[in-house]
C-alpha cells in the first residue's frame, strides 16, 4: 500500500527543551496508527511538524510523498487539531459548508457528505445551531465531522474522542475502520487506551522518542502483559 506519511529522524526543540529526538515513523494507506504517550511527550508537536505547522530542526517529513507545508494536497488530508478551530458565530452547517468548499468539494456532493458526517458524529439535529452555543464535546464532534469531509486519503486526528461518550466513540471507530478498508491512512493520538487496542500499530512516544512501534498484539507479547496500557507502563518504567 501507499506510504501516506514518512517521518525520518525528525528533531524539534523549543529553546533547550528537546520535544522530538530523532523520531522515525511511517503511516501506510489502509492502516490506523495510534500514537500514545503522556502529556508533553511530543505527540501534538510531531503532528504539527509533519504538517509543516512547526519547522523541524533536523530530519524530514513527507505527506503523500510531498514535503510540507504544501497547499496543493490539503484537500487530500483530513486534520483535526487538539484545540477546535471553528467559526463560533456561524452555525455548524455553515462551518461544514465553508470547510467543504475550501477542500473543493462540489455543491451536490458536499450536501450528501455533510449529511453523512453529521450522522457519524450525531449532530444532525444541531446543524442549524450557532457553534458558540455548543458544549465542548459538541465542538469536538463538529471538528471531527469537518476532518472527515472530502473522503480524505489521509486522516490525522489529535485526541478526537475527548469528551465523547463511549457509545458514540464506538460509532466513530466503526467509521474509521470503514475508511481504513477503503485505503485511507489514519494517524490518531489518544489517551483512551481501549482505542489503542483497535489500531493496526501503536507508537509509544516518551520524552520525544518512539520507544516501541508495533502491533498491539506484539507489544503485549513483548512486555508479557494483557493490555496496551500495561505495555506502555512497562516500557515507560524501563526508560
Amino acid at each position: 500500500m501507499e506510504k501516506m506519511i514518512k517521518v525520518n529522524k525528525l528533531k524539534k526543540a523549543f529553546d533547550s527543551q528537546v520535544v522530538l529526538n530523532g523520531v522515525s515513523l511511517d503511516v501506510i494507506g489502509g492502516e490506523i496508527i495510534g500514537l500514545i504517550g503522556p502529556s508533553g511527550s511530543g505527540k501534538s508537536t510531531l503532528i504539527k511538524t509533519v504538517l509543516g505547522m512547526e519547522k523541524a530542526d533536523d530530519g524530514e517529513a513527507f505527506v503523500l510523498d510531498i514535503s510540507m507545508p504544501n497547499r496543493k494536497i490539503l484537500a487530500d488530508i483530513g486534520y483535526m487539531a487538539q484545540s477546535d478551530a471553528l467559526y463560533e458565530a456561524l452555525s455548524a452547517k455553515e462551518n461544514l459548508v465553508f470547510f467543504g468548499q475550501m477542500k473543493g468539494i462540489k455543491k451536490e456532493e458536499l450536501k450528501q457528505q455533510i449529511q453523512h458526517v453529521s450522522e457519524v458524529v450525531e449532530l444532525t439535529d444541531h446543524l442549524n445551531k450557532r457553534v458558540g452555543s455548543y458544549s465542548g464535546g459538541m465542538k469536538r464532534r463538529l471538528s471531527l465531522a469537518i476532518a472527515l469531509l472530502g473522503k480524505p486519503r489521509l486522516l490525522i486526528l489529535d485526541e478526537p474522542t475527548v469528551g465523547i461518550d463511549p457509545s458514540l466513540r464506538r460509532k466513530i471507530w466503526k467509521e474509521l475502520d470503514a475508511l481504513r478498508r477503503e485505503g485511507c491512512g489514519i494517524l490518531i493520538t489518544t489517551h483512551v487506551m481501549d482505542e489503542a487496542e483497535l489500531t493496526d500499530k501503536v507508537a509509544l512516544l516518551l520524552h520525544g522518542d518512539v520507544i516501541a512501534f508495533d502491533t498491539p498484539a506484539r507489544l503485549k507479547d513483548l512486555y508479557q502483559v494483557n493490555t496496551v496500557e500495561e505495555a506502555f507502563l512497562k516500557a515507560e518504567g524501563g526508560h
